[in-house]
């Protein structure tokens, strides 16, 4: 298992939460997805999947949701 911490921007509220955890649980091998919701600000997503996903891969996912993964 891999878990890896990602920055999403424009989450505002649980709404929110719930759209990217249900776009990234959608994603193969996912198995959970917690968020830490800071509104207004960058929010860490925390996802556990059977192996590293592909970056590009989780973007797609949280852009589909209708927010943007933060690239450091």
């Amino acid at each position: 298992m891999s878990t890896t911490t990602y920055s999403v921007s424009g989450m505002t509220c649980g709404n929110c939460v719930a759209h990217v955890t249900e776009e990234l649980k959608g994603l193969a091998g996912v198995s959970k997805v917690d968020v830490d919701l800071v509104s207004g600000g960058a929010s860490s997503v925390h996802v556990t999947s059977e192996a590293e996903l592909d970056r590009a891969q989780v973007a797609a996912a949280v852009a589909e949701a209708g927010y943007s993964l933060d690239f450091a």
